[in-house]
């Protein structure tokens, strides 16, 4: 078995891929925080082996991606304890052996390079990457597989948060998608402004994207709140909440 650990803003995602079945089987988050994070990691991981039935010996190799520099030697020595195996952790210098390139290999997020590393794979072609999580992005890959730029918004969590962080009357409300644009009351306003107004935002720039390249792209949403938009069906031309753990295998796998 695989094991990818996806190292995030808000979760660390743990996953397990069967090589031989070709498919995930088992996941599991721990929040990101470093002191939940090293609790976590000591008690929950073990016990989620054990329950699962998986033994750690079945783990035939560790590919680590993380935008939190601050829990890499967490996590680092966590394998190397648990599961005897230090993790291929993805970096800059994993793209040179990579179909996919990026002028700035020091800037981009290792998340981002797994999600272009996946979609290229798939596509061979044009492709913009939409990803839902703390931020949201859009990554644009060229027909030749270089990474033509990035977009990055606040997501829809992030952005339901700071309003109830920032306001002194409004609540943290729950993602869910109104009937109407027109809010009936507080919480239906904000969810209404913000759900509704992301819709937009995502067709916005990917018409904008569209009309400045000039190129027909294929559009993949990915990220734990993709499914939250339900409006915006057929704007993508696929869904795959796997695609970031997809890029994080191929890119350790081409790095062995």
């Amino acid at each position: 078995m695989f094991l990818a650990i996806d190292a995030g803003n808000s979760n660390v995602v743990f996953a397990l891929y069967d090589s031989k079945g070709g498919k995930w089987t088992n996941q599991f988050r721990l929040e990101t925080k470093a002191p939940q994070l090293i609790s976590q990691l000591s008690k929950k991981v073990p016990l989620y082996f054990l329950e699962h039935g998986i033994s750690v010996a079945q783990i035939e190799k560790i590919g680590f991606s993380s935008v939190v520099p601050e829990i890499n030697d967490i996590i680092e020595q966590f394998c190397v304890q648990f599961f005897g195996k230090r993790p291929y952790q993805i970096q800059a210098t994993s793209y040179p052996k990579l179909p996919v390139r990026t002028l700035r290999p020091n800037e981009i997020g290792t998340d981002l390079m797994c999600n272009v590393m996946a979609a290229y794979t798939r596509v061979a072609g044009p492709a913009i990457v939409v990803d839902f999580g703390t931020a949201l992005t859009f990554t644009t890959i060229d027909q030749a597989g270089d990474v033509l730029g990035v977009s990055i918004v606040p997501g829809l969590q992030t952005a339901i948060k700071a309003l109830f962080m920032n306001t002194a009357k409004l609540p943290e409300v729950e993602l869910k998608l109104p009937d109407s644009v027109l809010g009936k009351n507080t919480i239906h306003a904000i969810q209404a402004g913000v759900l509704h107004g992301y819709t937009g935002l995502i067709k916005g720039m990917l018409e904008a994207i569209q009309l400045e390249t000039g190129l027909k792209f294929t559009v993949i949403a990915t990220g734990g709140l993709s499914s939250i938009l339900t409006n915006l069906d057929g704007v993508f031309d696929a869904v795959d909440r796997n695609l970031t753990l997809d890029g994080l295998r191929l890119i350790t796998e081409a790095n062995s």
